[in-house]
């Protein structure tokens, strides 16, 4: 299957967004003065859970926007033999 060019400029982009937004999610996660990351210095149920859903987004993030470098570096490809 061949990616146009704005379609594999998107997911780049998304798989960037997505990397820049989890990780701020993180730092404030890790960081939070609420209660609800941390109750008396041990993580909560709340911490765990989304730091799983960061994880798996980061995962998701890598791949959408691995998916749209590889469309980059074909369509590069194809343009300098054709």
């Amino acid at each position: 299957m061949k990616l146009s060019r704005p379609v594999s400029w998107f997911l780049l982009a998304f798989g960037v967004w997505s990397w820049i937004i989890w990780i701020t999610f993180v730092k404030n996660l890790v960081k939070d003065g609420s209660g609800l990351a941390f109750d008396d210095g041990e993580p909560t149920a709340y911490f765990w859970v989304h730091l799983l859903l960061a994880v798996v987004s980061f995962v998701l993030g890598t791949v959408i926007g691995a998916i749209g470098l590889r469309g980059l570096r074909a369509l590069s490809r194809t343009s300098r033999t054709s």
